[in-house]
């Protein structure tokens, strides 16, 4: 990186941070909580191979994040958010306004969205998404009707579902995991009902119709946590958790990823596209911040290391799906370079 260009960053920095002497010493990470383990990850090696503090890494969900991220330049805004999801235009303009103008976006590998269910489950669980849909949308097809969803057990939407309440524990509005959820689960499995495709509607009236979660008990808010839900999973083999598969991964010895479409969620079915709810997982960036807050650049060529991001690295131990060779060397000469993003698409 250019003096001109550090000089700029902290310039800008010491201006909107007047009542601070000095720079934020530490990074400070927020953003996705399906990307958090793995920034944690690399956090602890970076504190335990380096002299530099350890990050500041919170999880605050990827729209939280984007909210703290593009807030400014200075050291009350994150370096880096994570995100389940890529940023949305909207997002990116919020950050041009307030003068986040140049961001590297930085796709670290895959993940499954995973439905899961205690290992104690007496059910053995394979659900399509057009169930999952009949079981969480607000509304659904009832008597050749658009109406409010009536279902409460499983065994209603079909005969060969267990016979048990429906309960699933999911994320807020504010998380990128349901964004995915809702784009992945949602949309395909209100596509696959004969409603839909007798009706010859198209996917301005999915998005427009199928994207509401229910608010009548059935389904769940369970917050950012995602350990909290792995908790209830653990207490109740009735319920079942929306996550990413890697806190699936992480407790495989109390939980069990649920079949969809008679595909188990792994390692290898995320890889290679057999499993349908699966999603890219990301960083953004503040190139700002670099060469102005101590340690960042090394804390991205950690990051963007062999050791972290190739199959066998730390972060493929923690249920990452990497990317190929030749896509990894890709994103680490845009990282590399600070390579700006371009605007997303609306």
């Amino acid at each position: 990186m250019s003096v001109t260009k550090i000089t700029t960053s902290a310039i800008a920095i010491v201006a909107l941070t007047a009542t601070a002497a000095a720079a934020r010493e530490e990074i400070r990470r927020v953003g996705s909580s399906t990307v958090f383990p793995y920034t944690q990850a690399v956090a602890e090696r970076f504190a335990n191979t380096t002299e530099f503090p350890s990050p500041i890494v919170e999880s605050t969900g990827t729209g939280g994040g984007m909210q703290i991220f593009c807030g400014g330049i200075g050291e009350s805004f994150a370096d880096i958010t994570g995100a389940s999801r890529a940023m949305k235009a909207s997002e990116y303009q919020m950050c041009q306004d307030n003068g986040v103008t140049s961001i590297t976006e930085a796709q670290i590998g895959s993940d499954g969205l995973s439905l899961a269910v205690s290992v104690e489950s007496p059910h053995d669980w394979d659900l399509t998404l057009g169930q999952i849909f009949l079981a969480l949308a607000a509304e659904v097809p009832v008597d050749g009707e658009w109406a409010a969803n009536p279902y409460t057990n499983w065994s209603e939407i079909d005969a060969s579902l267990p016979d048990v309440e429906i309960e699933v524990l999911g994320p807020p509005p504010t998380s990128g995991t349901r964004d995915a959820f809702v784009e992945l689960a949602m949309h395909a499995g209100c596509e696959e009902l004969e409603y839909v495709q007798n009706g010859g509607f198209d996917g301005d009236w999915v998005e427009e119709n199928c994207s509401r979660m229910r608010t009548d008990g059935p389904f769940i808010e369970a917050g950012e946590n995602d350990n909290l839900i792995v908790q209830r999973l653990q207490s109740d083999p009735t319920a079942l958790g929306i996550f990413g598969y890697s806190f699936v991964y992480e407790n495989l010895d109390t939980l069990a990823g649920v079949k969809i479409a008679g595909t188990t969620p792994s390692l290898e079915t995320i890889g290679d596209g057999s499993y349908p709810v699966s999603r890219p997982l990301f960083f953004y960036i503040k190139n700002a911040h670099r060469g102005v807050i101590p340690g960042f650049e090394e804390f991205l060529t950690e990051y963007m290391s062999e050791d972290a991001l190739a199959p066998g690295g730390y972060l493929n131990e923690r249920g990452l799906v990497t990317l190929s060779e030749e896509r990894r060397d890709e994103l680490r000469e845009r990282v590399a370079n600070s390579v700006p993003m371009e605007a997303p698409a609306d």
